[in-house]
C-alpha cells in the first residue's frame, strides 16, 4: 500500500460505520480486498459497506457458496445506486496450486461482475488483485485478548 490510514476499530458497530463510510467513494468497477485472521471482523467491514451502497439483502459470510450477489438498492445519501458482490476465497484453491486457484476463480466471473457492481473480496489478497488496474485493499487485524480491532486501508496499483 503506497497510501494508506489506520483506524482502531472498538466495536462491531464501529467496524460497521467505517464500512458505511467507505462505502461513500465506492463505484461499478471497484475491488475491495479484505485481509485478516479469523475473527478480524472481515464480514462485519462487508456488511457495512453493503449498507453504504445501499444494496438488497442480508449480508453474511458467503464461505460456503464462495460468492453472493446483492442487488443495488437505495444508495444513502443518494448516489447512483450499485449492487455488490460479496465474495469468500477463503476456500478457492484448497489443496490445489496455484493455476487451479485462478481456474476456480475465473469459474466466478468475478472481472464480469466488476463491470456492474463493487466486488468485496474476503481472504483474496494474493488471489484476486489482478481483476483490475487498481484497488483498495483493507488489513485487519484483532487486538489480542480484546474485541479492539485494528484497520489500515489504502489504494494498491
Amino acid at each position: 500500500m503506497r497510501e494508506h490510514a489506520v483506524i482502531h476499530l472498538p466495536t462491531v458497530e464501529d467496524t460497521e460505520a467505517f464500512g458505511r463510510r467507505l462505502a461513500v467513494d465506492l463505484v461499478a468497477g471497484d475491488l475491495v480486498v479484505l485481509d485478516g485472521p479469523l475473527g478480524a471482523g472481515k464480514t462485519a467491514l462487508a456488511r457495512g459497506i453493503a449498507a453504504g451502497l445501499g444494496v438488497q439483502g442480508r449480508v453474511s459470510s458467503p464461505t460456503f457458496i464462495i460468492a453472493r450477489e446483492h442487488r443495488a438498492g437505495e444508495r444513502p445519501g443518494g448516489g447512483a445506486p450499485v449492487a455488490m458482490v460479496h465474495v469468500d476465497a477463503y476456500r478457492l484453491g484448497l489443496g490445489a496450486d496455484r493455476a487451479a486457484t485462478f481456474d476456480e476463480l475465473d469459474a466466478l466471473d468475478l472481472d464480469t461482475d466488476l463491470a456492474d457492481a463493487v466486488v468485496v473480496v474476503e481472504w483474496g489478497e494474493g488471489i484476486v488483485e489482478h481483476l483490475t488496474d487498481r484497488h483498495l485493499l483493507v488489513r485487519l487485524r484483532r487486538e489480542p485478548e480484546s474485541d479492539v480491532r485494528t484497520a489500515q486501508w489504502g489504494r494498491v496499483s
